[in-house]
């Protein structure tokens, strides 16, 4: 669940939910179904025992009510069908909209919902129709309530589900939209803040026959650096288009009280009440529109407002965003959101460096306050010394914790504040941002009266609740903090053979300590026990059941080794369930490379050996089931100066690959001459450049990727610095410019409509044509309507066909060996 305190989004808008509609049905309908493992022209299917696990029926998802006395289950499907992903969608300023539901384009839905009290025993199932689609629930921070967004053929209806009356859910709108801003609970817990759908609003512009002119872009001579973002605006129809689907109307919702509009409809990017529940502030949208850069970016005004749509204060008129330093931050107020504990009090950050990280400054950030009427000028509360990254509150408002990120070390440093203290502030937490063993969790937190998100104590301690990495794999873990001494005592570990997390607190008093804990092991799938953590006693709550018993059998465990310049190296090994030992089986690598700093993090073990084993969507440890052994999340770390750690880039991955096949070779389980390896995403540049690189695999897979980078050329993924100043190093490590050296057979797979930054489809397709003009084996299978990870059910069958076809005819039915 999320409380209010939110600040006005910069980074990126929250996900809420959008609408199906079915079209392109035909499209499926008319492919016939064959039998697994054969051929066709269209959708293909893997063998039978992949397609039986990947349609295995998930767990329903579980809301948890933020005073933990209720849940409700949230029914859904393992895979939507391809239709769902077919029918309309507009990519307009970085933002993909459903025209119909008037919200983000969305392909998975909950199916149905139920409620149930957490010490109860009977279920109460909301009444919705057989073949309801349900976007989104959202908890009143009161827990007397929650509403979950519909959605409909006409549009998206809100309603409201009281937990003393679940069989009468109450409709308080069927005009919503959440193309740009969610919901946001009054502080009554009754009432929300809503977009709604103006009255005016009209139809939707038409697209001109004939264009009304070329479209045009001009440069200044500013530099202007910006990463390369999809789904643009590219036209006046687009920018038509966006302001006819932004433009909402700001509404009081509630189940007890008529509709209340708030001023006059305009592109409303973002709205949050205050506690007191008497202002909002509210961000706008406002030309010019860029071509450039997504709709965060653009030009904004944010205000305190009245509930009747008088502006207050002007908080900050933001400039548009296209000239922001790369990994840098917009000049002016920013972060901007309510204190919890103050009636109407701001609180925001400036930079102080120009936002600019390569400049050198004693601080690069100003925090201010400003408290209503919002007549002074905003006082100075603090400066940071590195950039800004959030706030955590407490039941005493002047207390607050500060996190602050320092770019260059890969540092992040938490102070504790006392604005009654006269001492400096005190240091919470610090750690390298890669310091798996070293991090000390995070804070619980819950809503205040008012629904803002504050720290839990008892008494002058808080609880830290975090994955507890170790050189054993993830042992979770539950810390009491005092805020007095800083001193910190472990209440609760995950014991060795399970993993077990804080899904919620419940009690933490005095002699009282309870929670909902989520169990899992290898043989026992996930389910949530109340734990009484002090007499050590718990009850079952839920009793899911095995989804696909037939993976029980599987064998994983951590492994570790080291690459040759003695770095630490691991991964986690898989046998299928029918392995004989001493077998040496087919064996494929698939990996994510990392940056880090130094060896001691890049060693870290961030595994968990006792997690239960699923199989689900496009996941290689299908091959399991087709007699490989899988090095999965095999680590390639890539060390050294964040400025110029990729000048190593190829040596380092392709040194760590050969540690671990050397490693399973080593433990009896690979043949070296049946070695594949895989990737997504980064993972697939990894493996495009292994092939090019080395001669130590018979195959590759390589998912969604980016193979030339000259195509992103103002930095990817950490590689800061632009094209310009590094051009042998994006060179050297673009496989694309080494396409004639890839004589391994590989295997590109890509989302026609991948909206990620960097992997445009056609980089799969120039890096295919680049490998078959040179000679090499490749094959390219470019899924319709898929984005950057594959969702539709035939789309993640089909690639699992492709994935098994393909190993299975290069690697495990290549020649054998029966040396190491």
């Amino acid at each position: 669940m999320a409380y209010r305190n939110l600040e006005i989004p910069f980074e990126g808008p929250i996900r809420y939910s959008t609408f199906w509609l079915v079209v392109g049905m035909v499209l499926v309908m008319t492919v016939a179904k064959p039998s697994p493992g054969q051929s066709q022209t269209g959708y293909q299917l893997p063998p039978r025992e992949i397609v039986d696990i990947i349609d295995a029926k998930p767990d329903p998802g579980l809301f948890w009510s933020p005073d933990t006395e209720w849940v409700v289950f949230a029914d859904r499907d393992a895979l939507p069908d391809v239709a769902d992903l077919a029918r309309r969608m507009l990519s307009l300023a970085g933002i993909r909209i459903d025209p119909v539901s008037r919200g983000r384009f969305q392909t998975d839905f909950y199916r149905g919902l139920s409620l149930r009290r957490r010490d109860g025993d009977s279920i109460v199932r909301i009444p919705l129709e057989v073949d309801v689609r349900i976007g989104s629930v959202s908890w009143s921070h009161r827990s007397q309530a929650f509403v979950f967004t519909k959605i409909q053929p006409t549009g998206t209806e809100l309603w409201w589900v009281s937990v003393a009356d679940p069989s009468h859910p109450k409709r308080l709108t069927d005009r919503l939209v959440t193309v740009l801003q969610g919901l946001d609970w009054m502080p009554d817990g009754e009432r929300l803040i809503a977009c709604v759908l103006p009255e005016d609003a009209g139809k939707e512009p038409l697209a001109p026959a004939v264009p009304d002119g070329p479209s045009v872009q001009e440069s200044d001579g500013a530099k202007a650096p910006v990463r390369t973002y999809q789904d643009l605006l590219s036209n006046a129809h687009d920018e038509a288009l966006f302001e006819y689907y932004a433009r909402t109307q700001l509404t009081v919702l509630g189940p007890n009280t008529n509709s209340t509009k708030i001023g006059e409809p305009d592109w409303i990017d973002s709205a949050a009440i205050s506690p007191d529940g008497e202002h909002l502030l509210v961000a706008k949208l406002k030309k010019p529109f860029s071509y450039l850069v997504p709709a965060d970016l653009f030009p904004k005004t944010i205000d305190v407002i009245d509930l009747q749509g008088q502006v207050k204060y002007r908080v900050v008129d933001v400039p548009l965003g296209e000239n922001i330093p790369i990994e840098g931050v917009r000049l002016g107020a920013r972060g901007i959101q309510w204190w919890p504990g103050y009636p109407a009090r701001l609180v925001w950050t400036e930079a102080l460096d120009g936002g600019d990280p390569k400049n050198k400054v004693e601080h690069r950030e100003q925090l201010w306050v400003l408290d209503a009427p919002f007549k002074a000028p905003a006082s100075p509360l603090a400066k940071l010394r590195h950039r800004f990254s959030g706030m955590t509150f407490f039941a005493n408002p002047k207390r607050f914790l500060t996190s602050e990120l320092d770019r260059d070390r890969r540092w992040t440093t938490t102070l504790m504040h006392d604005l009654d203290a006269k001492e400096e502030p005190r240091v919470f937490f610090d750690r390298s941002v890669r310091d798996r063993y070293g991090d000390p969790g995070r804070v619980l937190v819950k809503p205040d009266e008012n629904g803002f998100a504050i720290a839990k104590q008892s008494g002058d301690s808080v609880l830290l609740s975090g994955v507890g990495a170790s050189p054993e794999g993830n042992r979770p873990f539950l810390d009491r903090r005092s805020l007095t001494t800083l001193e910190t005592t472990r209440l609760w570990r995950c014991g060795p053979d399970v993993s077990e997390n804080v899904a919620a607190l419940v009690e933490f008093d005095e002699g009282k300590l309870r929670i909902v804990a989520r169990r899992e092991s290898t043989t026992q799938p996930p389910n949530y026990y109340l734990r009484d953590l002090l007499r050590d006693t718990e009850t079952q709550l839920t009793r899911f059941e095995d989804p696909t018993p037939q993976l029980r059998g599987i064998k994983k465990r951590i492994v570790k080794y080291h690459r040759y310049d003695g770095v630490p190296l691991s991964a986690t090994l898989y046998l299928p369930a029918d392995y004989q030992e001493g077998t040496r089986l087919p064996l494929i690598v698939w990996a994510y490379p990392l940056e880090f700093n130094d060896a001691s993090t890049a060693g870290q073990i961030s595994a968990n050996p006792n997690e239960f084993t699923r199989i689900g969507g496009t996941s290689h440890l299908s091959l399991l089931t087709q007699g490989y052994a899988i090095m999965d999340d095999a680590t390639m770390p890539v060390i050294g100066d964040p400025e110029t750690m990729n000048d190593t880039f190829i040596e380092q991955i392709v040194g760590a690959a050969q540690a671990a096949i050397d490693h399973a070779v080593e433990l009896g389980v690979a043949d070296r001459d049946r070695v594949g390896v895989g990737g997504h995403s980064y993972g697939a540049f990894m493996t495009a450049n292994l092939l090019a690189h080395s001669k130590l695999f018979k195959a590759g897979v390589a998912r969604s990727g980016a193979y030339n980078r000259t195509l992103t050329p103002f930095g990817f993924q950490s590689e800061r610095r632009p094209l310009w100043e590094a051009k042998d190093v994006y060179g050297k490590i673009s496989p694309f410019m080494f396409a004639d050296q890839i004589k391994t057979p590989i295997l590109f797979i890509h989302g026609e409509n991948d909206n990620n930054a960097g992997t445009f489809p056609i980089q799969s397709q120039r890096m295919f044509q680049a490998v078959k003009g040179n000679g090499g084996v490749a094959r390219l299978v470019m899924l319709p309507y898929e984005s950057h990870g594959y969702r539709g059910r035939q789309s993640v069958l089909h690639t699992q066909a492709e994935m098994v076809s393909w190993f299975n005819r290069y690697v495990r039915d290549a020649s054998t060996s029966t040396e190491p």
